[in-house]
């Protein structure tokens, strides 16, 4: 696994050894950076489910101003670690360890507010996507202008949530799908970054 873009891109990330950790392929984070844009500069991420910490490093390397990552499970854990310290990116980066099947973790951190990207990618097939998205949606962390990107298998369908999230756009990429949600809940804060969609690529 490669960082595709950013001041890092080419860097090497260590990825698992066994199949409990299922990293998004370079292929399709480079489809979703396509469509948020190549430049998160000054972003605020939040990775879910993050497993090697790829989509959250990425999007540090992409100009993000840090990430928070989360994942309940303690050979992850030691991944994303490992890769921040690797790369040098541990003070710019939160890592969380919580079970995501519960609900969201507690967002006692300064760094769980006014989101600009929540990636969301749980395991295939178990239906974890659809609770934690209205979840999102009831939150209070997630910017006005903020977006969601969900990964499921293809098979998987996510539909649009009663708490207000939308769904933007869905792509598929061999066996994965892309859905990418966002809401509006008033003007954008005064030098928020604001990403635009990129409806093209």
């Amino acid at each position: 696994m490669r960082i595709t873009g950013g001041r890092m891109r080419g860097r090497r990330l260590l990825a698992p050894k066994g199949r409990d950790i299922r990293p998004t392929s370079d292929r399709v984070r480079e489809a979703v950076f396509n469509l948020l844009g190549q430049d998160l500069d000054g972003c605020r991420v939040l990775d879910l489910f993050a497993g090697t910490g790829a989509l959250g490093i990425e999007s540090l390397s992409r100009g993000a101003e840090w990430a928070v990552l989360v994942d309940r499970s303690p050979e992850a854990l030691r991944l994303i670690a490992r890769n921040l310290e690797r790369l040098k990116l541990d003070r710019e980066a939160e890592v969380i360890r919580h079970d995501l099947r519960r609900g969201l973790p507690p967002r006692g951190s300064i760094r769980m507010r006014d989101l600009d990207v929540v990636f969301l990618d749980p395991p295939y097939g178990r239906d974890l996507a659809p609770p934690i998205l209205n979840a999102l949606g009831s939150w209070k962390a997630l910017g006005p202008e903020g977006l969601v990107v969900a990964e499921t298998a293809t098979h998987e369908t996510l539909i649009e949530q009663e708490v207000g999230l939308r769904l933007v756009t869905k792509r598929r990429y061999g066996d994965t799908s892309i859905h990418l949600f966002a809401w509006d809940r008033g003007s954008r804060s005064a030098g928020r970054p604001e990403l635009r969609i990129h409806e093209n690529t």
